[in-house]
C-alpha cells in the first residue's frame, strides 16, 4: 500500500493539504490501509451487509492499550459519513478515542479498530464534540467473516459494531465505556481552518484531498446502499 502514501504527499503539494503536518496525512493513509487490508482478507473480513448497511465508519489505526485487568485505551482517527446529499461518502474528521475498560490482557499493544455506526441515533452521537460509547450509543463486538450472519440481537440491535486487528488477529471487540470526541488539532491540519466535525459529515464542509483514497475504498467495500 505504499503507493496511498506516495499519492497523499503528492496531493499535499499541490493543494491545501501543504498545511497539514505530515503525522496527520501519515495517519490518514494508514486508516485507509487498514480498511483495504482487513477487507481483502477472504472470510476474515466485516461481513459485507453490514458494511454496505452502515451510516459511518470510524477507524482508528494503533489503537494503544495498557494495563493489566483494568486498561486504558487512547487512539486516534478518522471518520467517514455517506454523503446525505447524494452519492459517495464525506470525510474525514478527525476522531479521539480514550477512557478505560475492563480487560484481561498484561503489558501494551496496539490494535487498528474499526467501528460501523449502524443507526441514526449513533450518527447523532458521532456528530457531537464528544459521547460516551455503549452510554448515548449501544456498542457490541461485531462479527467476523465476509458471509457471516449478522442476524444475532446484539448485531440487530447495537447503534455502533466495532472490530479490532492486533498482530494480524481480526475479532470483534467491546469497546463499552470509552470516549469518542473530535480530534479538532487534526481537522484544523487538515482544513487549514477551524470546521466542526457536524459540518464534516454532513457535508457542509469540502473535503481537502482532492483524491480520496479512503473515500475510495469506502466506496469499492462499503458500496452505496443506504442504510434505513
Amino acid at each position: 500500500m505504499k503507493y496511498m502514501a506516495t499519492t497523499f504527499f503528492a496531493l499535499a503539494s499541490t493543494s491545501g493539504l501543504y498545511a497539514a503536518e505530515n503525522e496527520d496525512i501519515k495517519r490518514l493513509t494508514t486508516a485507509a490501509e487498514t480498511v483495504t487490508e482487513i477487507q481483502a482478507t477472504p472470510d476474515k473480513g466485516i461481513p459485507t451487509d453490514l458494511f454496505h448497511k452502515a451510516h459511518c465508519i470510524v477507524t482508528i489505526p494503533g489503537m494503544k492499550k495498557a494495563g493489566f485487568i483494568v486498561t486504558g485505551k487512547y487512539g486516534r482517527g478518522y471518520a467517514y459519513c455517506r454523503n446525505p446529499a447524494g452519492a459517495g461518502w464525506v470525510g474525514p474528521a478527525g476522531m479521539r478515542i480514550e477512557g478505560g475498560g475492563v480487560g484481561l490482557q498484561a503489558g501494551g499493544s496496539e490494535t487498528d479498530v474499526i467501528m460501523l455506526v449502524m443507526s441514526r441515533k449513533g450518527v447523532q452521537g458521532l456528530l457531537k464534540s464528544k459521547f460516551t460509547l455503549g452510554g448515548e450509543a449501544s456498542i457490541a463486538a461485531g462479527p467476523v467473516g465476509r458471509d457471516a450472519s449478522a442476524q444475532t440481537d446484539a448485531t440487530m440491535k447495537a447503534d455502533i459494531l466495532s472490530w479490532s486487528r492486533s498482530r494480524g488477529v481480526f475479532g470483534g471487540l467491546s469497546l463499552q465505556g470509552g470516549t469518542l470526541r473530535a480530534d479538532e488539532d487534526a481537522n484544523k491540519s487538515l482544513y487549514s481552518t477551524k470546521v466542526t466535525t457536524e459540518d464534516i459529515l454532513t457535508g457542509k464542509t469540502k473535503s481537502p484531498i482532492p483524491s480520496d483514497e479512503f473515500a475510495k475504498a469506502l466506496g469499492i467495500h462499503g458500496g452505496m446502499q443506504q442504510a434505513n
